[in-house]
């Protein structure tokens, strides 16, 4: 028999997210240790080619094994939306448990770097459907009330394996030889075999059976997930009405395709789907993952305390995020990304400031025989730098971070919300691939300036959310098409992203049944022809009242 617990739905399936945490990890806590450098050391430094310490493959190459992964992220994520069209969510979340496991016996079993290369491309074939699909999963299964956190909660497993797996590693470092970085590379299965089994009695997406005409199944998840078990629930009349409304009007409309994504009626979210992405990387947030080892270095900080100082901001990333978890369905999605993109441009353009004024050039080698450690800060300002480094992680955490990964299935009516947010989710890996590639290079030849860069592409996003990011926060997933066809606003548009506005407890009381679905819906139908103000706070309490 199907679980129709929302919370442990969401905590099994959110298992997919946690796996890309785990990966980042399992390369920013081992690219320092000496048992990595050392077994893929490409020079000047250490065996073979002197008795110094290893310097490990050179900084292009590691970037292109840290990117790697996000390359075949960017694959797995286009070709979840055909898998999840066909096979359904579940499914497709299954497959790419098995896919994890593959890739993670080739990585801990790495003889060479193309090796290891080969290996993390196939576990972010993984990484690209789970990012893409559970979300979409989460999001069709979730009343809009709790949408936010639940969807949320993908963002949370990240931080959760980002932290699990950063000091398996870091206890793994104690080990000698290769066995330091083969075992967590190895422990990275347990997660994923969790997830295959665990996906197991949970319920098909009831929006994706009701594409395949399966609608009693639809019409049972439904009850099963927002009813309690009871069919008659006003809230799951209203909503399976909804599904079968939307479906009949996709049922006159031709298959999608990945074209459709372009025309005209659909650009617009299309590109806000892709940017909310593409922005989540370009917040700099890599250069605090994968590369923090090299941050902190240039610090001052070496050996146990990098490791450990590094992570203190996996700490602060998952209890930071437990705020979005709890409120993000209050503050919606526009104030949030705004915010977010304030803060850490200003402790971006800090840290680059603080290394322009006080720090220098470490020369060719770099801190501790470690070129991408370009630029080496002292004193106060060193703790300054990495003061800024905690603050910008625990500005992203509530925001951007789960955000990123609630906004894009909200966007997007049903025929087209798989291959949507995998177009969007493959935008997050190419960039997270460019950058992942990226960012030890820039650390060797443009050093401090790596950061004003970040800070500017922050300020760049808080302008564009203002203009063109509409808040979705308390509506059903069919109520946000509404929003973007609105003919009162600009053609392809809909309405202006600055006048939307949270509906959270209005969502909350139909939920709830406090308010009848039909009384609810005529006065809806009023206020819209009155102006649009049902979605605002006030209006709220006057239709509790009303009704």
């Amino acid at each position: 028999m199907a679980i129709g617990n929302l919370y442990f739905i969401t905590a099994i399936s959110v298992i997919g997210g946690g796996l890309f945490g785990f990966d980042i990890s399992s390369m920013s806590a081992i690219i320092g240790t000496q048992q990595y450098l050392c077994y893929f050391n490409q020079g000047p430094n250490g065996h073979p080619f002197n008795d110094e310490k290893c310097s490990g493959p050179r900084a292009n190459v590691q970037g292109g094994i840290t990117a790697s992964m996000a390359g075949g992220s960017f694959l797995g994520a286009l070709i979840s939306g055909y898998l999840s069209d066909i096979l359904g969510r579940k499914k497709t979340i299954m497959i790419g448990a098995v896919i994890w496991c593959i890739g993670s016996i080739l990585v801990c079993a790495s003889r060479n770097i193309g090796m290891l290369i080969v290996g993390r491309v196939i576990n972010g074939l993984c990484v690209g459907l789970c990012s893409a699909q559970v979300p979409v999963y989460i999001s069709e299964l979730a009343p809009p009330s709790k949408r936010g956190r639940l969807v949320g909660a993908q963002q949370w497993a990240i931080t959760w394996g980002i932290l699990i797996m950063f000091y398996i590693s870091y206890g793994c470092s104690f080990i000698n030889g290769t066995a330091g970085f083969r075992v967590p590379w190895g422990l990275q299965m347990i997660p994923a075999i969790i997830l295959f089994f665990g996906m197991m009695p949970l319920p098909e997406s009831p929006r994706w059976l009701a594409r395949q005409d399966r609608w009693e199944e639809c019409h049972a998840v439904l009850s099963l997930v927002h009813g309690h078990g009871d069919p008659n629930s006003p809230f799951v009349q209203r909503e399976f009405q909804e599904i079968k409304d939307m479906c009949e009007f996709e049922r006159n409309n031709s298959d999608v395709t990945y074209a459709e994504l372009f025309k005209p009626h659909m650009i617009n979210r299309t590109h806000i789907g892709i940017f909310t992405q593409i922005w989540s990387q370009l917040t700099g947030m890599n250069v605090m993952m994968y590369y923090i080892t090299y941050v902190f270095a240039m610090a001052g900080l070496s050996g146990n305390n990098l490791l450990v100082s590094s992570s203190i901001q996996y700490v602060i990333n998952v209890f930071m995020t437990v705020f979005a978890l709890i409120y993000i369905d209050r503050w919606g999605r526009r104030p949030t990304l705004l915010i977010g993109a304030a803060l850490m441009m200003i402790w971006l353009f800090a840290d680059g400031a603080l290394l322009k004024s006080y720090g220098h050039y470490a020369g060719p080698n770099g801190v501790g025989n470690v070129p991408e450690a370009s630029w080496s800060v002292t004193g106060p300002p060193s703790k300054a730098v990495i003061a800024c480094s905690y603050l910008f992680v625990a500005s992203y955490a509530p925001t951007w971070g789960p955000v990123s990964w609630i906004y894009p299935p909200e966007l997007y009516p049903l025929r087209v919300r798989g291959k949507a947010v995998a177009l969007a989710t493959s935008a997050n890996w190419a960039f997270n691939f460019a950058l992942g590639y990226f960012v030890p290079p820039a650390f060797v030849n443009i050093q401090w300036r790596t950061y004003m860069v970040f800070g500017a592409f922050c300020g760049a996003m808080f302008i564009h959310v203002y203009f063109m990011f509409p808040e979705t926060a308390g509506k059903t997933l069919e109520e946000v098409e509404d929003l973007f066809t609105d003919p009162s606003g600009p053609r392809n548009i809909g309405t202006l992203a600055w006048k939307t506005k949270i509906s959270t407890k209005r969502i909350a009381a139909l939920e709830s049944g406090e308010v009848d679905p039909e009384k609810f819906a005529a006065f809806e139908h009023r206020e819209s022809a009155a102006g649009g103000a049902e979605n605002s706070p006030e209006r709220m309490v006057e239709v509790e009242q009303k009704v």
